[in-house]
C-alpha cells in the first residue's frame, strides 16, 4: 500500500469517529453516475458528509478541471485524463487508481434482433448503429475495436452514428433512433432493461480494457470529507457493489 492510501486509511479511521459533517464535489463520468449515486448514498449515511454528483463526460470535465473547476474527487471513464491532470500538477501525485473496468455490450430493444451473437454485425441487416465517438469516448473506442476485429469497420461506416459519449449513444438505443448499439453493460443495469430487447455481451478479449481511474484533486488532499470518500471507494464493500453494477475489477 502507497504511502498516501496509508495516509488517507488512517484518516478515514479517524474521521468515522468525528461528528463533523463536510461537502465533496464528484465529477464522474456518466456510465458510472447509477452505481455512485447508491454509493454516495451509503457514504452519507456512514460518515455524516454530504455529496454533491457532477456528470458529465470525461473530457468536459477534464478541460473543466483544467480551468480551474472546483471539484474534489475526479471519477474518469479512462485513465488518460486522471494521468494528465496529474502530469499538469491539479491532482495528488499518489492517489489514481482503477476503481472499475467497464463492460461493453450490444444492445437492441428489439428482442429478436441480436440473439446474444455478432451475426448483426456481420450480415450488416440493419438501418443505424450507434456508437460512441471514439476519439472521446473509451466505450467508443472500444466498439471500434470490436468492429475492426470483425472486419466491419469500413463496411458499416455509412450505419454508424456517434453519440457525444456513451450516456448519449445509449439514449438513441433506448429511445430507437438507433436499431442498436454499443453501450455499457452498467447502463442497462442500472435502468432496469438488462433483460429487455436483445443483446451481446461483447468478450473482454476484443477490446483494450476499458480501466476507469479516480483521482482525487489537489484542493481538496485536506478535505476531510474528500478523502474519506475516496478511501471509502476503495473498501471491499463498495467493490462488490461495483462489480455487481455491471463492472469488472482490476485486480
Amino acid at each position: 500500500m502507497s504511502i498516501f492510501r496509508v495516509r488517507i486509511f488512517a484518516l478515514f479511521l479517524f474521521l468515522a469517529g468525528t461528528a463533523h459533517a463536510d461537502t465533496v464535489r464528484v465529477a464522474l463520468a456518466s456510465n458510472f453516475a447509477g452505481p455512485m449515486r447508491e454509493i454516495a448514498r451509503l457514504f452519507e449515511l456512514e460518515s455524516g458528509h454530504r455529496v454533491e454528483l457532477v456528470v458529465s463526460s470525461s473530457g468536459k470535465i477534464y478541460a473543466q478541471i483544467a480551468h480551474g473547476a472546483p471539484f474534489d474527487v475526479f471519477l474518469s471513464a479512462d485513465q488518460a485524463k486522471p494521468a494528465a491532470l496529474i502530469a499538469d500538477g491539479l491532482a495528488v501525485t499518489d492517489s489514481r487508481f482503477t476503481y472499475a473496468v467497464g463492460r461493453l455490450v450490444l444492445w437492441s430493444l428489439d428482442p429478436q434482433l441480436i440473439n446474444n451473437r455478432a451475426d448483426i454485425i456481420r450480415r450488416g441487416n440493419f438501418r443505424i448503429m450507434a456508437i460512441a465517438n471514439p476519439l472521446l469516448a473509451p466505450y467508443g473506442e472500444a466498439a471500434t475495436e470490436v468492429l475492426q476485429q470483425l472486419d466491419s469497420d469500413g463496411r458499416l461506416a455509412s450505419k454508424i452514428v456517434r453519440g457525444e459519449n456513451i450516456a448519449q449513444t445509449f439514449q438513441f438505443v433506448a429511445t430507437g433512433s438507433a436499431d442498436l448499439g454499443f453501450v455499457a453493460l452498467s447502463q442497462l443495469q442500472d435502468a432496469g432493461l438488462a433483460a429487455s430487447g436483445s443483446q451481446w455481451l461483447v468478450p473482454a478479449t476484443m477490446h483494450g480494457p476499458i480501466r476507469q481511474d479516480a483521482v482525487l484533486l489537489n484542493a481538496a488532499a485536506e478535505n476531510p470529507a474528500a478523502v474519506a470518500l475516496f478511501t471509502f471507494l476503495q473498501s471491499e464493500p463498495i467493490r462488490t457493489l461495483i462489480l455487481e453494477s455491471g463492472y469488472l475489477l482490476d485486480d
